[in-house]
């Protein structure tokens, strides 16, 4: 397999190509590893030895931009029937249970729990359906990454987890709640138009908002300064919506990005609170092990995103990956439906 690399930034035309002139992406074990490093990177959920960091230095890159094609190609001929489950299926019960209790008993504010499926294929072809993504999801970043080590991964996220504006100001936000978007709401595009006054956000989707962003605050007073929050507010990606909260800040000049990214990462938007005890409850209790679904990637110097909305792509089979926030109301066909509503936008694709 070559190893390479495309990715499109929100909102714009062309998508940039990716190529090694030699060997592998190299490997890293520790985010802050990436401290005064350049080119793209692809993160996994959590870094081990079966799931490095995967680096693609400046150095050796070849790098081209093209456009999509204006129609969307086919990208695999589906053999398994893509009709979205009517209930949870036992596994995911067994696990919401879990981490329901664990919620109930106190010992966690909120926990992510995320699962994945497996969609049967006559093959697929990752660049039409990485070029069907952009054409379909213009307000998301979109990337198409493939490396013998970690396979080929699709995604087509709306969470920016570390944007670079100039100098050492940079971005990042909070995002986190779920609606899906129905009738006439699907018309919205952004906080100005006077629908999003339609958009009733529950008081489950608030506090779990509120989490993340109270997170992403307290952790940059440690690196930043000059930190200020806007929001929150309504952003649509695909057909759902997010609550977010923007934030800006200027970098401590002797901080490095990989050891921001060592405190940032993961963010309970897909992990939960307290950070270190959620991350270690999930990798024991998820249905299936996330790989770099939840992780992060994009070029080092531009801007960094949460790997969401993913798809694993195999000769015969694709393997799609949601999650969703839970709280201690956290109702379990609830969040089942909301999965499967985020599996959505890469099934489209199929």
């Amino acid at each position: 397999m070559n190893s390479f690399a495309f990715y499109r930034f929100p909102r714009q035309e062309h998508y940039t190509r990716l190529c090694l002139t030699e060997g592998e992406p190299e490997e890293l074990f520790t985010l802050e590893q990436l401290n005064g490093r350049r080119g793209f990177v692809l993160a996994p959920f959590v870094v081990s030895d079966d799931c490095p960091i995967l680096l693609f230095p400046e150095d050796r890159l070849v790098e081209s931009e093209e456009r999509p094609p204006l129609t969307p190609s086919k990208g695999g001929e589906v053999t398994q029937p893509l009709t979205p489950p009517k209930g949870g299926e036992p596994q995911y019960a067994l696990a919401f249970a879990r981490f329901h209790a664990a919620l109930r008993a106190g010992q966690f504010a909120k926990l992510v729990l995320a699962r994945s499926q497996v969609v049967s294929t006559n093959g697929c072809n990752p660049l039409a359906l990485f070029q069907q993504a952009c054409l379909r999801y213009p307000r998301m970043f979109v990337a198409l990454v493939a490396a013998p080590r970690c396979g080929t991964w699709l995604m087509a996220t709306p969470e920016v987890l570390l944007r670079h504006c100039e100098g050492q100001h940079y971005e990042t936000m909070a995002l986190a709640g779920t609606m899906k978007l129905e009738g006439e709401l699907l018309q919205f595009d952004n906080p100005s138009q006077s629908m999003v006054q339609q958009i009733r956000w529950s008081q489950k989707n608030i506090q779990e908002q509120r989490f993340v962003a109270n997170y992403i605050s307290n952790r940059l007073k440690d690196f930043a300064t000059d930190i200020d929050e806007a929001g929150p507010y309504t952003t649509r990606a695909a057909n759902l919506v997010h609550l977010r909260s923007d934030f800006r800040f200027t970098l401590h000049a002797d901080c490095g990005i990989g050891s921001l990214l060592e405190a940032l990462h993961p963010t309970p938007a897909v992990c939960g609170l307290p950070k270190a005890e959620a991350r270690d409850f999930i990798l024991a209790n998820e249905c299936q092990p996330r790989l770099y679904y939840s992780g992060f990637c994009g070029p080092l110097n531009l801007a960094l995103y949460v790997s969401l909305r993913c798809m694993q792509i195999s000769e015969n089979h694709c393997r799609l990956y949601a999650g969703g926030g839970l709280l201690p109301d956290s109702i379990e066909q609830q969040e089942w439906e909301e999965t499967e509503a985020k599996m959505q936008t890469m099934r489209t694709l199929l």
